[in-house]
């Protein structure tokens, strides 16, 4: 090759910190030792398995440092952070105060998109954002597109903007766009807020601004004309290229909705005063329960954004598997539906789970991480049929019930051992009836008795198991 031919990239030599070891640091850390940049990752973890890891990156030219997640590397010119990274985080507050810009991986992302890359088609919001990403690269699959999900869930992205894909569906979280300056979808969604991480981001108005930044100027913006917080976002993104609202109710011109039981666009018709397109039927829309309605009508508006032809949006959602440990059907046990959605940590998930079943025995408790119970227990009261609570922060569940349903009947369970669940479920078994439904729905993070949320909905999925085979450990 001539030396004029010869071309250098911007990476080239540029001392970078990756903070953090997981799986979003490692792909960043691969990526820019790929592109020239001289790498130093550092995890303040120094165990067998951070050490299996360290040994794979410095293969690829990677320094890392391990048991010091304190320090900056000396000479660093950028630090690309993982998510979980608080940003007050020794390191973080170090680089701030020299003036070391500071990005995440999703940033990287973006400005490592080659000229000709795929467009974002991307996702934000307090809960369902894994769903909707999912339920949309089904529609964009269905429609032809080589289209994959990216950001929290599968592929790393900054691995997967190196590839040759037509389209992208991207989850964003709240840390993700904290650390994210630039980055500008073809269309985004802001599903819905409600308080979340704030001891992470310090406050309510810090993680709504972070949120925020997913309206770029340019961005179809696809906001949840049910939830104030996202419309307000919406009617601020003074530099989207247009509005698309969806709504359960019946839409309005400009909105995806509800008619009878169609879901329905009247947003990217090419007349939406006077013309709607029918995108599916409820019946399509997998598990059933309005919030997840309300998913696949936010799915819908982005991949219609992007050209999506009704028939691919319907056949997309009967494609669609859901995720497990999501208003999971367990099994049924003597006219008793059993429901798993470990998933739901917090309070406004919580409260879209309940809101799904008429007649409900409740299986809540675990970490609530300061959030206030009382208007989720106020706004389910008339539904529950009993409680039965466990995990170090049941207590202030039970003081909800006292204040806002006294007569529901609560069971405390207090054992954290390997067999807690057992007696979980065969104490709702006692107070369900025919007809109910045993909801595990926590409210809670895991971690008290958990390794996660999926070992915690695992756990009730067995308990389940053995209640209906008449197991004698849940009874």
């Amino acid at each position: 090759m001539d030396a004029e031919e010869v071309t250098t990239s911007p990476w080239d030599g540029l001392p970078v910190c990756v903070a953090g070891l997981g799986v979003s640091g490692r792909a960043a850390a691969r990526v820019l030792a790929a592109r020239g940049a001289r790498v130093t990752a550092v995890d303040a973890r120094d165990g067998d398995e951070q050490r299996a890891r360290a040994a794979e990156l410095e293969e690829r030219g990677v320094a890392v440092r391990l048991g010091d997640g304190e320090t900056l590397p000396e000479g660093t010119g950028l630090v690309v952070t993982s998510p979980g990274w608080r940003p007050d985080a020794p390191l973080l507050a170090a680089a701030a105060a020299a003036g070391v810009e500071i990005i995440g991986e999703v940033e990287l992302a973006w400005r490592l998109r080659p000229e000709d890359a795929a467009p974002w088609l991307a996702v934000t919001g307090t809960d369902g954002k894994t769903t909707v990403v999912r339920m949309l690269a089904c529609m964009l699959t269905a429609a032809g597109h080589k289209a994959l999900a990216v950001g929290n869930v599968g592929t790393p992205i900054v691995e997967a903007v190196a590839e040759e894909y037509d389209v992208l569906a991207v989850e964003l979280s709240s840390y993700q766009l904290h650390w994210s300056s630039s980055l500008a979808p073809l269309a985004a969604a802001v599903l819905n807020i409600a308080p979340d991480h704030l001891d992470w981001h310090g406050s309510m108005d810090a993680y709504v601004a972070a949120k925020a930044k997913i309206f770029a100027p340019g961005t179809v913006a696809v906001y949840n004309a049910d939830d104030d917080t996202s419309t307000a976002l919406a009617e601020r993104a003074g530099g989207a290229r247009r509005r698309a609202g969806f709504t359960l109710r019946v839409p309005r011109p400009g909105e995806l909705g509800v008619v009878e039981e169609l879901l329905v666009d009247r947003a990217f018709t090419a007349d939406p005063a006077s013309e709607a397109a029918e995108l599916a039927a409820l019946a399509d829309v997998r598990p059933f329960a309005p919030h997840n309605v309300a998913n696949a009508l936010a799915a819908a508006g982005l991949a219609r954004a992007f050209g999506v032809p009704p028939e691919a949006v319907r056949e997309g959602l009967r494609s669609f598997v859901p995720d497990p440990h999501r208003i999971q059907h367990v099994a049924d046990v003597a006219g008793v539906a059993y429901v798993n959605d470990s998933k739901a940590t917090q309070p406004h998930a919580a409260a879209a789970s309940l809101a799904a079943y008429e007649s409900i025995v409740w299986i809540a408790g675990g970490l609530l991480k300061g959030l206030d119970v009382d208007d989720l227990v106020r706004s389910c009261a008339g539904r529950l049929r009993g409680a039965v609570l466990m995990g170090r922060d049941r207590h202030r569940i039970a003081e909800a019930l006292a204040r806002h349903a006294a007569d529901v009947p609560v069971v405390d369970v207090a054992d954290t051992d390997t067999g807690a669940m057992d007696r979980v479920v065969t104490a709702a078994a006692g107070l369900a009836r025919p007809g109910d439904t045993v909801l595990l729905a926590p409210v809670g993070a895991s971690f008290d008795m958990f390794a996660n949320y999926p070992a915690r909905g695992d756990a009730f999925i067995a308990a389940v198991g053995r209640l209906a085979a008449g197991d004698p450990r849940a009874s």
